[in-house]
C-alpha cells in the first residue's frame, strides 16, 4: 500500500493524480492529507469526514472510500508515528 516511507512521512497512491499522505510533525486528531492536482484536503481517520479544504465531490467520495477501506492500517501508522 505505501509507496514511500521515511521518518513518519507515508504516501499512498490514490488514483493516478492523487496521494493520501500521513505527514511527519503533524497534529492531532488523527488525519491524512489528500494531495495532488493542486489539492490539500485533510480527512479525519476517526470520523471519515473532511476536516479542512475543498475538492470535487467525486474525488472526496472516492478518497473517503479509500480511507475507509484502509482505516485500520492508517490508524496503526498514525499511532506508530505519533505515540
Amino acid at each position: 500500500m505505501a509507496i514511500a516511507c521515511g521518518a513518519c512521512l507515508l504516501k499512498y497512491r490514490f488514483r493516478d493524480t492523487y496521494r493520501i499522505q500521513l505527514r511527519e510533525k503533524d497534529h492531532p486528531p488523527p488525519h491524512v492529507h489528500l494531495t495532488g492536482g493542486g489539492l490539500d484536503v485533510m480527512l479525519s481517520l476517526q470520523t471519515l469526514e473532511v476536516m479542512m479544504g475543498k475538492a470535487p465531490p467525486l474525488i472526496i467520495k472516492e478518497a473517503l472510500e479509500w480511507v475507509r477501506a484502509h482505516q485500520v492500517q492508517l490508524l496503526e501508522d498514525w499511532k506508530r508515528c505519533y505515540p
